[in-house]
């Protein structure tokens, strides 16, 4: 059974989670095919947008621990090579790729399954979905990108406490915090994202790829950093072919037919 279940509907690309027994919990395999999965969405000029989701009733729920050997006398677990292989290549595909990149967040999203949607650029959730920082039930540290997302989400003070007490965040929580854009019922959750993800692969996508390189850098830029790129990505928008049918649409007060370039 593959891992990860990717089905193309038009330019829109909906890659899902499928370790349902588990809650979609991630083994090495599921990272590797997800990594695959993002690279192939990366490369592929058909595919504008990304929806990201989970099978059955969660969306992720972190690190399979039953794939951790902790019988009597087993070596220390290598836990630097589990982020090292599967977390850290992910959140960066997801950062990296310049197309957007929707969570429908189906479940609960817990360690690294909450980070992984926070990686994304717009997050939808499930009524019933929620997120939880859990490494500390377990003895460990967030990991997946959280320490460096989630208090740019949420501040400081929130997402201290978030991953010290480990608390569940219901999903209109999260929305009215900041952490995630919409919430919709569980039924309509799907429908919404490939309706949005559809949207958006129809605008000029090349624009929202800057724009994301430009969201990244800016966390860590000053302001004459900042604004000496956004003159030079500014100039690389007016070269694309988008800029050009936007303008003579506008003009000639038509709808634009953008195609990514």
């Amino acid at each position: 059974m593959p891992l990860i279940l990717s089905e193309a509907t038009g330019a829109v690309l909906r890659i899902t989670l499928n370790r349902p027994e588990v809650l979609n919990a991630f083994n090495l395999d599921m990272a590797r095919e997800l990594q695959a999965a993002l690279d192939h969405a990366a490369e592929s000029p058909a595919i504008r947008a990304i929806v990201l989701t989970g099978s059955g009733r969660g969306f992720c729920a972190g690190q399979d621990l039953a794939a951790v050997d902790m019988s009597p006398g087993a070596p220390d677990v290598d836990l630097a090579m589990f982020i090292r292989e599967q977390y850290n290549p992910v959140i960066t595909r997801l950062r990296s790729i310049e197309k957007p990149v929707i969570a429908a967040v189906n479940g609960v999203a817990a360690g690294a399954g909450a980070n992984l949607a926070f990686a994304c650029d717009i997050v939808l959730a499930a009524t019933n979905a929620s997120f939880i920082q859990s490494f500390t039930k377990i003895g460990l540290v967030p990991d997946s990108g959280g320490t460096w997302t989630l208090p740019r989400l949420v501040g400081f003070a929130r997402a201290s406490a978030l991953m010290l007490l480990a608390e569940k965040v219901p999903a209109t929580q999260a929305r009215d915090w900041g952490m995630i854009w919409q919430v919709h019922e569980p039924g309509e959750l799907a429908d919404a994202a490939m309706t949005m993800a559809t949207t958006m692969a129809a605008q000029p996508t090349r624009a929202f790829g800057l724009t994301k390189r430009l969201l990244n850098a800016s966390l860590q830029n000053d302001l004459a950093t900042q604004l000496a790129m956004e003159e030079e990505l500014q100039g690389e928008a007016g070269k694309s072919a988008d800029f050009r049918e936007g303008v003579l649409a506008f003009l000639e007060k038509r709808a634009p037919a953008f195609t990514g370039r």
